[in-house]
């Protein structure tokens, strides 16, 4: 007998606000988050208007405020956050339609543009799977670069069909709120776009 998958974003679809920004404000104190988005303001209206790629700004966020960080306590502020800060985002809708679906027996997997550091500590302690951006390190340190591909758009999809073979499940439900989640969104049975 097939089973179902349930797939989820995360920023906006399970939370109420972006985890990655978050991050930044528990990390490094909301006055260092304000400052350094102030001198980046040119690089993130360059975002805006599409002249720089999602994967680059992000690569220049992740640079300038955690290039040269040690991963353990990059790693350990993360378990932290996952810990004490991600439970109060959470949609309670989105937390319980997470638990519907791992009662009736679905594969359950998170597919997120966010670094895998914040978020695996959740999805472990959910019980459920995990798709997500990974953050490179050289000799112990955070290098500011990404050793994926940004977990975003096409690469959320592409990163599902490596992962998993749609053949083997009856229904596949998808739940995103952004122009990131269309191509997963499009390989639903049943999507959900902004609600449960």
């Amino acid at each position: 007998m097939k089973k179902n998958l349930a797939l989820f974003d995360f920023d906006g679809t399970i939370t109420y606000n972006d985890s990655f920004l978050e991050v930044i404000k528990f990390q490094k104190g909301k006055w260092a988050f304000y400052k350094g988005f102030l001198f980046m303001a040119p690089i993130m209206v360059l975002f805006k208007l599409k002249v720089i790629p999602n994967w680059k700004a992000k690569e220049m966020v992740i640079t300038y405020f955690f290039k040269g960080d040690t991963y353990q306590d990059f790693q350990k502020k993360c378990d932290d956050f996952a810990e004490t800060i991600i439970p109060k985002m959470l949609r309670p809708k989105a937390n319980k339609k997470i638990e519907e679906h791992k009662k009736r027996g679905d594969r359950v997997v998170l597919v997120s543009a966010s670094a895998e550091n914040w978020l695996q500590p959740w999805t472990k302690k959910m019980d459920i799977e995990l798709i997500g951006t990974q953050l490179e390190t050289k000799d112990g340190l955070l290098t500011g670069k990404l050793c994926s591909p940004n977990c975003y758009g096409p690469e959320k999809l592409k990163r599902v069909l490596d992962i998993l073979d749609l053949k083997e499940f009856e229904n596949i439900y998808v739940y995103g709120d952004s122009r990131g989640d269309k191509e997963i969104l499009a390989i639903a049975t049943e999507a959900y776009y902004r609600h449960f």
